[in-house]
């Protein structure tokens, strides 16, 4: 019973004619999905496509985040205590909530005014409509943290104009509401003093096209302009370097760039894939490169993979010794293992896209059929 109402009171619902509003709710710790808001929108997802009488679905935040992303420390805790299944039911129903925001037979808006990181890319991007504001901070932090760009990043990230999203996704690179919708992250961006007028205009919407959300957001949408330091404006500088075949490549080829102009950015970004796990970095690549060629679903299932082995943590602990550093201990100074890019072998990538075959019981990702899908839905998978 307490988790039900824990559940109930960290995905706020509103009812306005045929306009469901969500809002995720646990301020103190930036919206971070644990698992009871997972299952509850996975839940209410579910009932509202087949609730004829509701026609557009608003997903925000409470406070000054929208979602900093999954609540991994939950999950690294039972990874400690020898229960790295239970961190897997998380994923496993977090990435099935992602697959069905990304085949969505409804128009989903997400109102993204503050911080969107990780899972909170993944509850949000996946659907029709996302908003950006001012005050929108994006980031897939996953490789400093041992960890991939995970709940489908690798479908999302992988059709972002050129070499972009090998950037943001290696680097964990920060975007703000401009560069999201420069990009295509974000279909629009509306200054935030208007998000209350805009979203009384939605829950007029009395129709499942959505054309309709779309016209109302096309009003308010301005095209703000991208800061002179804009990583946007360096996409040449990007594409020539992410488009490499390796992450040792990559770094190489910026190394390169930098002695032909002295450039903070380029030194920067440097810095970032030298911090981040080399296992990570190499698995997150090679996640995104296939990711070009799959559809959602496809993706979702290989992450699923990854992120077990990840947990199980034969290969490499990295993420259990990330979140220490980062979360925890807060001493951001991680111990790699392996510490060097070279020591993380072709050999030791491959483990982490096969099956998890020695363990009791387990099985691949199985995603929920989806039925009466809009084209748009279609094209996805």
């Amino acid at each position: 019973m307490a988790v039900e109402m824990a559940s109930q009171s960290q995905v706020l619902v509103e009812e306005k004619s045929s306009v469901r509003i969500l809002t995720l709710n646990r301020p103190k710790q930036l919206n971070a999905l644990s698992f009871q808001m997972i299952s509850r929108l996975l839940q209410l997802f579910l009932a509202f496509e087949e609730d004829s009488s509701v026609k557009l679905v608003i997903l925000k935040g409470n406070g000054r985040a929208f979602c900093a992303g999954g609540d991994v420390a939950a999950v690294v805790r039972d990874i400690e205590q020898g229960n790295w299944r239970l961190g897997a039911n998380f994923f496993s129903d977090e990435y099935m909530l992602n697959y069905v925001m990304a085949t969505y037979s409804k128009a989903q808006v997400s109102i993204l005014n503050g911080i969107v990181m990780g899972g909170g890319a993944g509850v949000s991007v996946h659907g029709r409509f996302r908003i950006a504001t001012e005050n929108t901070v994006f980031a897939m932090p996953e490789t400093a943290l041992g960890l991939f760009p995970d709940v489908g990043a690798s479908y999302f990230l992988s059709r972002l104009p050129g070499f972009f999203g090998e950037y943001v996704g290696l680097t964990g690179a920060r975007l703000d509401g401009a560069e999201m919708l420069a990009c295509g992250l974000a279909t629009h961006f509306v200054p935030s003093t208007r998000l209350t007028a805009l979203e009384a205009d939605l829950c007029r919407v009395g129709s499942n096209d959505p054309t309709f959300a779309s016209t109302i957001l096309n009003a308010y949408t301005q095209h703000p302009r991208l800061k002179p330091q804009s990583a946007y404006h360096r996409l040449d500088v990007i594409d020539r370097c992410f488009s490499r075949r390796t992450v040792e490549e990559i770094i190489s080829a910026l190394e390169r760039e930098a002695t032909q102009e002295a450039d903070g950015w380029i030194s920067a970004t440097i810095q970032a894939l030298k911090k981040a796990s080399p296992a990570s970095l190499k698995i997150s690549l090679r996640s995104i490169r296939e990711g070009r060629l799959q559809g959602v679903g496809q993706c979702l299932i290989r992450e699923y993979r990854m992120v077990c082995h990840v947990m199980k943590g034969e290969i490499s602990k990295d993420f259990v010794e990330g979140c220490r550093a980062i979360l925890v201990d807060k001493d951001k100074n991680p111990k790699w293992e392996p510490r060097r890019l070279e020591d993380m072998k072709d050999s030791m990538v491959e483990q982490y896209f096969e099956r998890v075959e020695e363990e009791e019981e387990w099985e691949d990702l199985k995603l929920p059929p989806r039925n009466n899908l809009p084209a748009l839905a279609i094209a996805k998978l």
